[in-house]
């Protein structure tokens, strides 16, 4: 997809920038950035930001850049830079020749530290994290200063010069911003802004020993590449009086507005990093893109589209408050856009033997079925049907309910493109009771498209011919978490989100088939399973094993939900 092309989307953020275009503010220029830290993967929320970031500076003929704020290389890999820069050009966003990193800065950064500390505006601090923090003050209590808080500009140079050179110890000094410990704000309680930690950077390797903060270092990156309008998220709100407080106190001009969105919350799903990289190290999935996991590569390999992605991020919206978004509209939007792109084809998950006793056992017809309905140019294919079929084992009763319309001993049913069977009759296993194959009789009169056949049967079951059919392992999904209201990052920190994970959300079907028609299917390719939900070929499948992680269901809970308020 070409972002150029993104549909124009009123929001508060645009209105901002409607009128700083209309004042001259920054000469007519829309300049964003997308700064995300490489210390995991990508999730949904971050794609909400991507889409907004990405889909502004285009609808505003402006630009975008991607910038890793690298400073914690303790937590940072190449791994994840990698992922970072899949993620956002596979959600159709392009930043052409504009890939930063804070670590291009790092110098500048430590130039402009030791300016503030020449003006009176930075010192050194002896305290350590503990004391720091309880110096800090409360809420309610105003902070006190550090008993290193006066030392002289020359002390301050001499100390923070030999932090640098390496001289003390990680965590025995930091560098401090003098502004006000009795402020309401605690942010802006002389906060840090440059630690001692002694890791070797992806980029920089071992040049550094003192890393700058992200919240000294985020609006100098954001002058540097001259970005007008700085977009985040709402919990850095608190943190605008310290980006702008950087800004000023070194009188730069042209300076950045930031401005703050609610994240995304979503139910029934893990929206941290810190909670993410837990399940992973801990194995309670696979990787970060396994398909129950909310990244954006765990979506991907699910079978998400990016335009699915894009338009659930469009239709959320943008706002100044927190919500909860139910994950099922998520899952609307992908079921939206398979039904228009998505073939149709016969896969059956548990499979029941049915023998069509007056069939020629020696005849292979060729039956004519429509790839997709919803697409007049997807055309058709031919499925091989023959006496022996399986069908789903759910979709035979020997004792069925009212209203069960599926086959059953005396009761007629369609094969769907082939012909109307009558159970005459079913087989148990000896040992354990189950029935293990169904005998039917078919009329030959009843042929799909055949002149003449018209007559009408309630139920119409999906199949697959014995012979032709390929095995395939199936993977079904539900949600993650059994809590809907998880997803808040409000929720308290120590409520352990562990004892929330649904021991239901893989079930894992190894003796499926397939029509032979998904031979060689390429993974990634995305399937409608005929009554069963839409299914993706994953990257592990080979032509030897068929592996579908189902995507999402046929049922849409959602959609009932948004005819209901239209009507």
């Amino acid at each position: 997809m070409d972002s150029g092309e993104s549909k124009v989307t009123v929001n508060f953020i645009q209105e901002i920038i409607d009128q700083d275009k209309k004042t001259n503010k920054y000469h007519g220029r829309v300049h964003l950035r997308f700064p995300p830290e490489p210390n995991g993967y990508l999730h949904i929320g971050h794609a909400k930001s991507i889409c907004l970031n990405f889909g502004l500076a285009a609808q505003n003929g402006g630009l975008c850049n991607l910038r890793f704020d690298d400073t914690n290389p303790s937590k940072e890999s190449l791994e994840y830079i990698e992922s970072i820069i899949r993620d956002v050009s596979w959600l159709g966003f392009d930043w052409d020749d504009r890939l930063f990193y804070a670590s291009d800065y790092f110098e500048k950064m430590y130039d402009y530290a030791v300016s503030l500390i020449k003006v009176g505006k930075a010192y050194v601090c002896d305290l350590s994290p503990e004391e720091i923090r309880k110096y800090r003050g409360t809420f309610k209590e105003p902070g006190r200063e550090s008993p290193y808080r006066n030392r002289s500009v020359e002390e301050n140079l001499d100390l923070f010069r030999r932090m640098r050179a390496g001289e003390f110890a990680d965590g025995s000094r930091v560098l401090r911003a003098k502004i006000e410990m009795s402020s309401p704000n605690l942010n802006m309680r002389d906060p840090i802004l440059y630690r001692i930690l002694r890791a070797t950077h992806h980029r920089t390797g071992d040049k550094w020993c003192i890393y700058p903060m992200y919240d000294y270092a985020h609006p100098l990156e954001d002058y540097y590449e001259k970005i007008t309008h700085s977009v985040c998220t709402l919990e850095f709100e608190d943190h605008r009086p310290l980006y702008d407080w950087v800004l000023n106190a070194l009188n730069l001009p042209d300076l950045p507005q930031q401005i703050e969105f609610a994240r995304l919350n979503l139910t029934n799903t893990v929206m941290s990093k810190r909670k993410l990289r837990r399940l992973v190290e801990e194995d309670y999935v696979a990787g970060w893109d396994d398909p129950r996991m909310p990244t954006i590569a765990g979506l991907r390999r699910r079978g998400y589209t990016p335009e699915s992605i894009q338009n659930f991020c469009d239709r959320i919206g943008v706002s100044k408050s927190n919500s909860m978004v139910d994950v099922r509209f998520l899952e609307h939007c992908i079921r939206e856009d398979l039904n228009l792109r998505a073939s149709r084809v016969m896969g059956v998950l548990h499979p029941l033997k049915v023998v069509i006793d007056n069939y020629p056992g020696d005849m292979v017809e060729e039956m004519e079925s429509e790839n997709n309905p919803e697409d007049p140019t997807a055309g058709t294919r031919k499925i091989p049907f023959s006496r022996i079929i399986y069908i789903e084992r759910e979709d035979f009763h020997e004792d069925p309910p009212k209203k069960y319309f599926r086959l059953a001993p005396g009761r007629e049913v369609r094969l769907k493109n082939a012909y109307i069977i009558k159970c005459e009759g079913f087989v148990r296993d000896e040992k354990t009771g189950e029935i293990e194959e169904v005998h039917c009789t078919y009329d030959p009169e009843s042929k799909s498209g055949k002149p003449g056949a018209k007559r009408k049967v309630k139920g119409t079951l999906h199949w697959v011919s014995a012979v032709h059919a390929l095995k395939a392992e199936v993977r079904l999904y539900d949600h993650l978490l059994l809590d809907q209201n998880e997803g808040a990052e409000e929720q308290e920190e120590e409520k352990d989100f562990i004892k929330q994970l649904n021991p239901n959300s893989l079930e894992v079907l190894a003796d499926c088939l397939v029509e032979p028609s998904l031979a060689g299917a390429a993974p990634g390719s995305r399937y409608q399973f005929m009554r069963k939900g839409y299914f993706c070929v994953d990257p592990d499948s080979t032509s030897d094993k068929l592996m579908f992680n189902r995507i999402v269901s046929l049922r849409d809970t959602w959609d009932r939900i948004l005819k209901a308020e239209k009507n």
